[in-house]
């Protein structure tokens, strides 16, 4: 079984960088800093979405299914800092150069990445490779990488059913909840940063984790529709992902396995 890596990735203001950027007193409070940068973003865009190299990123959560099973985490603050996150997360990429699946990875996940990574100083050769790697395989990489939109070793979900046109872009929330899953459980996006504000980190890894396990079932239906997964294939795997979240226990995964009846 060739590896597969499921990410999704948790992002507040960044706003040390808004003050370097902007100039702004220090006597400004971090929740000050991230009202203005909100405010300043409202009146050019209509929307409080700040741009992606303003990211800054407190967790990414990964489902990594290989043959020898199962495994679901979170890379996070305040246990690591912002850059040792993202390295740990290239780093794995590097060691099991798995296919990685995710929801608008392409649209906002890598490129926060990226600009985020570059500001730490990270290091991805693997996640680079674009043929001309120095690894005994990076030939390969010429016609399957992670960076090229129509590969398949970064697969995209939102982007590839939609046809790579955004217009017909559908919520993950939706779609994981029409095919019988659970979906979100009661914290959005668009939360993050009001329960950072309020010291709940745990929560927003809890919530990131459930969001990759909802990508993870989508791509399973997926790949039943591709014809890779029978319909007994695809229900034997749901199963052993039941088993395996029931294994670990922890409240957001009973809260989960409870919606999911």
């Amino acid at each position: 079984m060739k590896p597969v890596l499921v990410f999704d990735i948790e992002t507040i203001p960044d706003v040390a960088g808004y003050r370097r950027l902007n100039d702004l007193p220090a006597e400004l409070s971090d929740d000050e800093v991230a009202e203005l940068a909100f405010q300043q973003r409202r009146a050019k865009t209509g929307n409080d979405f700040l741009q992606l190299h303003l990211q800054r990123v407190v967790a990414i959560s990964c489902v990594l299914r290989t043959s020898e099973g199962l495994k679901v985490w979170s890379l996070a603050e305040p246990a690591q800092s912002e850059g040792e996150i993202i390295q740990r997360f290239f780093d794995g990429i590097e060691k099991f150069t798995p296919q990685i699946v995710s929801w608008n990875g392409s649209g906002f996940d890598l490129p926060v990445l990226h600009y985020r990574g570059m500001l730490h100083g990270v290091s991805a050769p693997r996640y680079w490779d674009l043929g001309d790697g120095d690894y005994a395989d990076s030939r390969d990489f010429k016609w399957n990488n992670y960076i090229s939109r129509y590969h398949m070793r970064h697969l995209d979900l939102m982007d590839l059913l939609a046809l790579y046109n955004a217009r017909a872009n559908a919520p993950l929330d939706d779609l994981a909840k029409l095919y019988g899953f659970p979906g979100k459980l009661g914290m959005d996006g668009s939360k993050v940063w009001e329960a950072w504000q309020a010291g709940k980190s745990a929560e927003i890894s809890d919530y990131c984790e459930t969001d990759v396990i909802n990508t993870y079932l989508v791509y399973n239906r997926f790949r039943r529709f591709r014809g890779e997964l029978t319909a007994k294939e695809e229900a034997d795997e749901i199963e052993f992902i039941k088993a395996q979240l029931a294994k670990i226990g922890a409240p957001h995964w009973q809260e989960f396995l409870a919606a999911w009846q």
